[in-house]
């Protein structure tokens, strides 16, 4: 009931993850994501627990991996609300650091839970599971994995509607980036088990709509036991906290 043994649950990120934007960071975190594109990520679960206590439930290798991180500075943002500015933050964050600070390594790491993780699932979970209702009517479909056509990281950093501006603040830019999205599996169980009473006796138990979830999160993701718990590991590691609502 724990899932698909072996490498059954494993997938490799390179299948998984958007197109790094390659020359627009420094070579430490150029390296890192070389390194995350290779770490195996864990899908393919037929039924998942309601608390994560096994490494094997979790994507531990590419969670190491940002923990040791060893260019820097580095940044945690705690994004918990799906309708809040935290795309947009994390956007300009980047931009000042990496542009105006001279810090081509800068990493940083969105620590998502709450109704922002709901940003985090594929537009296949969102048609199947309704989860525009958690977005209180904010979003119909889920935007924040879509970029704006026709940008390019080869745009003006100047142009407002290019690449780097804000009329481009979406999770898949921020990824080609060198940005690294980190889902909790706490806020997918509650999550499906919110599924799971709304569908009543006759839908499916609530372990088996976390695993249908977790293996439907965005390219790229990387999966953590719980995120409140996983801001001490980064905080303890070195990255600076910021509260993005």
């Amino acid at each position: 009931m724990l899932g698909l043994g072996g490498a059954g649950a494993l997938v490799a990120a390179t299948e998984m993850g958007p197109a790094f934007a390659a020359g627009q960071n420094g070579p430490a975190l150029e390296k890192l994501s070389r390194e995350l594109a290779a770490a195996p990520r864990r899908r393919g679960f037929t039924a998942v627990p309601f608390m994560i206590d096994q490494p094997d439930l979790w994507d531990h290798e590419a969670s190491a991996l940002l923990l040791n991180y060893g260019g820097g500075p580095k940044q945690l943002w705690e994004c918990s609300d799906i309708g809040a500015a935290w795309p947009n933050l994390m956007r300009e964050s980047l931009n000042g650091q990496v542009f105006a600070h001279g810090h081509p390594d800068f990493l940083e790491i969105s620590a998502t839970h709450g109704t922002a993780h709901l940003a985090l699932f594929s537009q296949v979970m969102w048609d199947k599971y309704g989860l525009a209702a958690g977005t209180r009517g904010q979003f119909s479909r889920n935007d924040l994995i879509l970029e704006r056509p026709g940008v390019s990281a080869m745009d003006d950093r100047q142009k407002t509607d290019g690449f780097y501006g804000p009329g481009n603040n979406n999770i898949v830019s921020l990824q080609r980036r060198g940005v690294v999205f980190v889902a909790c599996h706490d806020s997918i169980h509650a999550i499906a088990r919110g599924i799971q009473a709304a569908s009543g006796a006759e839908g499916p138990g609530a372990d088996v709509v976390a695993a249908d979830l977790t293996n439907n999160l965005i390219p790229g993701v990387v999966l953590v036991p719980s995120v409140v718990a996983y801001l001490v590991e980064a905080q303890r590691a070195g990255f600076t906290y910021a509260k993005a609502a």
